[in-house]
């Protein structure tokens, strides 16, 4: 009787034992930005912005990594925690009735994998513009038909049936639950590579425009987290993304042809 009333109180409190995890690794993945930006402002990496752009050394590439799979974590988790809670919530209804369930962190880690994949090849990104001399060494683009591009193409996306498709996928998570379910702890580890797959489909070309007025621009990383976010959460969410992405067209012409 005292094991079942354990479990009873642990399953009640796990909810807000998993909101306290993702609120907090979101608070230090926001803070590790801030201290990044404040060192860029003020120690050597301003002196760098004034130099030549010189080829990454193995050790810069890994950085930059650490640095977007980070970011990644602290804009991506907000709007990824309906899906987590929902996922505890059917975990925890699942042991009151005696069946064995991976952990919810075990899910949220599937998640991160598939953003881990993309931080990859966002950093490679990055040294392909910085080589060509379209990115700045402080991560500014330094051309504002790059900037313009970025922009329009990203408008342009915010219309295409990939982008509803992928956006309706994040913003169901009961659904994607009931469709994708699998058992143990592989089957949590892929359902949340595939849930992340839908997200990484969903705003992929959102953090794009990162290169456009700066990669660690603290006001623009937020500005497109709470895009994403609104996109995912809001009851206009669909509505939302094709405004925007009308406002993006039209940015990307006036930067392109007025400046």
């Amino acid at each position: 009787m005292d094991s079942a009333n354990n479990l009873e109180m642990f399953l009640k409190r796990e909810r807000g034992f998993v909101l306290a995890s993702l609120a907090g690794t979101t608070a230090l993945a926001w803070t590790y930005l801030v201290f990044l930006a404040a060192d860029m402002d003020t120690t050597s990496m301003g002196a760098m912005a004034m130099a030549q752009v010189a080829p990454w050394s193995v050790l810069d590439f890994w950085l930059m990594f650490i640095m977007w799979v980070v970011m990644m974590v602290g804009m991506m988790l907000p709007s990824a925690a309906p899906m987590i809670l929902l996922y505890a919530a059917v975990r925890r209804r699942q042991r009151k009735r005696g069946h064995v369930f991976a952990t919810t962190g075990v899910f949220a880690v599937g998640y991160l994998v598939a953003w881990t994949v993309f931080s990859l090849v966002a950093t490679a990104m990055q040294w392909v513009l910085e080589q060509a001399s379209l990115l700045s060494p402080m991560m500014v683009g330094a051309s504002p038909y790059l900037g313009g591009a970025l922009l329009i193409a990203a408008g342009i996306y915010q219309w295409t049936p990939l982008k509803h498709a992928c956006l309706q996928n994040c913003r169901a998570p009961a659904e994607f639950l009931s469709r994708s379910w699998r058992n143990g702890t592989g089957g949590a580890v892929a359902m949340g590579v595939h849930h992340g797959a839908y997200c990484i489909g969903c705003c992929w070309v959102l953090m794009g425009l990162l290169f456009v007025a700066g990669v660690m621009n603290l006001l623009w990383v937020a500005c497109i987290t709470a895009l994403v976010l609104i996109e995912k959460i809001a009851s206009g969410g669909h509505l939302f993304a094709r405004i925007t992405g009308a406002m993006f067209v039209a940015s990307g012409a006036y930067m392109m042809f007025h400046t």
